[in-house]
């Protein structure tokens, strides 16, 4: 009984005070800036972008994965400590895009890193980023989210 108590403590904890590490590499970045600035404002989410991986358990994919920058992603992404979520935000981070075909481009960032949340546009909205982030925090609080520990 104390085991669940504590397990809703830690999830309500991980939900109220997540600290991003963005990714942005094309259009969709200028779409997260703009979810992070003043008229959106995440921070009263409880969510601060960090800039070193090692202080993030939430890494925002945005815009094109391309093959040479694919070993820096998982780089970063294995510096994160546990527990740490991925979010996909738009198209290019998703499938590809329009750049999908092309010898350069990885056809998704799930090739390289999982994925827990996918917030599809191109580019997305802030609400549309803002929506994807709350169902992440839906997911944590019902423990479906892959590194759940049981």
């Amino acid at each position: 009984m104390i085991l669940t108590s504590t397990e809703k403590l830690f999830s309500w904890a991980r939900t109220s005070s997540m600290w991003p590490l963005t990714f942005g590499l094309a259009c969709c970045a200028i779409e997260m800036m703009a979810t992070f600035a003043s008229r959106f404002d995440l921070d009263r989410f409880g969510m601060f972008t960090r800039g070193s991986p090692r202080q993030s358990d939430l890494m925002i994919v945005s815009g094109t994965v391309t093959i040479k920058m694919a070993p820096r992603l998982k780089r970063l992404y294995q510096q994160m400590p546990e527990p740490k979520w991925v979010l996909a935000m738009g198209s290019c981070a998703i499938s590809g895009g329009i750049f999908r075909n092309t010898y350069a481009t990885v056809p998704g960032v799930e090739r390289v890193v999982p994925v827990d949340v996918f917030v599809p546009g191109c580019p997305p909205t802030p609400e549309a980023l803002m929506d994807g982030i709350l169902k992440l925090q839906d997911l944590i609080n019902q423990k479906a989210v892959r590194n759940d520990p049981k």
